[in-house]
């Protein structure tokens, strides 16, 4: 009777694959991060990560795609925590604030990869990785759009415009304000989520009218 081995052929299949997948995605990172994007190429990725260049090809049809392979997994679990986070009872700015806490801390983490990701979301429409980081996007503004529910819900505020429409337009804000946060090296979280809120207490107070501010005037007088 012959010894059974110790891992299935599907099994060691399987391990392969993942362990392929890895060395791609933590190369491709540090080569972006080390060479810039743009003078990196798939091919230098695949001689450093030890798989032949029709295989990257199966995750990723060009750089773009391969940049978000590395993020859009982490991405996805960051989301989940945000809506784990949002508590009905808090304050619209405290809801909103939580959420964009987790994901500047994730940006932070690597402020230069965060920002090549940055600058190649725009547009992102079509690719391998297009689809799962464009479902994450929709799950982050239907965030906000909830986020906004529940104020209304509280009775905290009381929107001319749909919820959903609201939460597009925090998603605005928050990612400009979030590229603005990476344009520096040195990423302080308490700075960068401070002008973010500074952005959104205006957008929920709004501008206000010429009418209002006469009458403040007339009050202290």
């Amino acid at each position: 009777m012959t010894d059974l081995p110790l891992v299935a052929p599907d099994g060691l299949r399987t391990r392969n694959k993942l362990e392929k997948l890895r060395r791609i995605k933590e190369t491709a990172q540090n080569l972006f991060v080390a060479k810039g994007f743009d003078d990196t190429t798939m091919r230098e990725i695949a001689v450093i990560a030890g798989v032949g260049l029709g295989t990257i090809f199966l995750y990723a049809k060009n750089k773009r795609d391969l940049l978000f392979l590395t993020i859009n997994e982490p991405l996805e679990i960051v989301i989940q925590k945000a809506e784990d986070a949002v508590d009905p009872k808090a304050t619209l700015i405290g809801n909103l604030l939580s959420v964009a806490r987790l994901h500047y801390r994730f940006f932070g983490q690597q402020p230069a990869l965060a920002r090549l990701a940055l600058r190649e979301m725009i547009f992102y429409e079509s690719g391998a990785q297009a689809a799962p980081f464009q479902k994450t996007r929709d799950r982050l503004i239907r965030l906000f759009g909830h986020v906004i529910e529940l104020a209304i819900a509280n009775q905290e505020i009381a929107p001319k415009e749909q919820s959903l429409f609201a939460g597009w337009t925090v998603f605005c804000i928050f990612q400009v304000e979030l590229r603005r946060w990476l344009a520096n090296d040195v990423t302080d979280l308490k700075t960068g989520l401070g002008e973010l809120e500074r952005a959104l207490a205006l957008l929920i107070a709004g501008f206000g009218t010429y009418a209002e501010k006469s009458a403040q005037k007339a009050q202290r007088k």
